[in-house]
């Protein structure tokens, strides 16, 4: 179980576990399978999509395959795969402008946009207003019928507005998240850098296949390195 603080000291540290996320050369996962995976296994892998926290809730047991020499959590990334294809048929089948994507993530900002951009979505990649889906009143207020997010912890305002307004609720879920009112969860590294360009590209990539807009077999044109945040770490104080 995770309480408040422990996540919170999580959420100040997810630049240091990207970190050792890529230098973690001992995560190695068995290749069955593999085939059938929307991209390459080594894909997910050196995106650090699988790797979790030192954390884990009832709620992510299941899709939990091991533990890293860090005591990180490593997320299946066959459930990742099986999952992005649910929520993308779901998504799918909404009119693309009630369609609201949120982050309040530094680094979850870009692919959100990126993510909009290609999907036709609407994006709230700010601060979120109190009041912007259950407050018509404000200049703030925005309609959807279907919410993304990115971190149902950090999203919270929106996790709980889209509860009030009765909106159905797709999030991708870490190690350390719980899935209260979420509808469909796609478990995945919700803080890395890389881990949500690729995973916001993937999901875009193939909410345009079952839309019919590319084939099967195709990609759409811009790059999950396009999808990637700018944002660069700063510099310790050398004084």
């Amino acid at each position: 179980m995770v309480d408040k603080k422990k996540k919170d000291k999580v959420d100040e540290g997810e630049d240091e576990l990207e970190e050792i996320v890529l230098d973690d050369e001992t995560v190695v996962l068995q290749e069955e399978k593999e085939d059938n995976l929307l991209i390459p296994r080594n894909d997910y892998l050196s995106s650090g999509v699988h790797i979790g926290t030192k954390l884990k809730t009832i709620h992510s047991e299941k899709w939990i395959y091991r533990t890293t020499s860090y005591g990180l959590y490593v997320i299946d990334l066959l459930a990742t795969d099986e999952r992005v294809r649910v929520a993308a048929k779901f998504l799918a089948s909404f009119d693309p402008e009630k369609i609201m994507v949120c982050s309040v993530r530094r680094y979850g900002r870009a692919p959100v946009r990126a993510f909009c951009k290609v999907t036709g979505a609407k994006a709230l990649a700010d601060r979120f207003i109190p009041g912007t889906l259950t407050n018509p009143l404000i200049d703030q207020f925005k309609e959807a019928d279907v919410l993304l997010m990115i971190d149902p912890h950090a999203d919270k305002q929106a996790l709980a507005e889209a509860q009030l307004a009765r909106i159905p609720v797709v999030s991708f879920i870490d190690t350390d998240d719980y899935l209260y009112n979420i509808d469909l969860a796609i478990p995945s590294n919700n803080r890395g850098r890389k881990s949500l360009s690729k995973m916001l590209w993937l999901l875009a990539r193939q909410i345009m296949r079952e839309r019919g807009k590319i084939a099967k077999d195709e990609d759409i044109d811009i790059t999950p390195e396009e999808f990637e945040s700018k944002i660069s770490r700063i510099p310790a104080s050398t004084e």
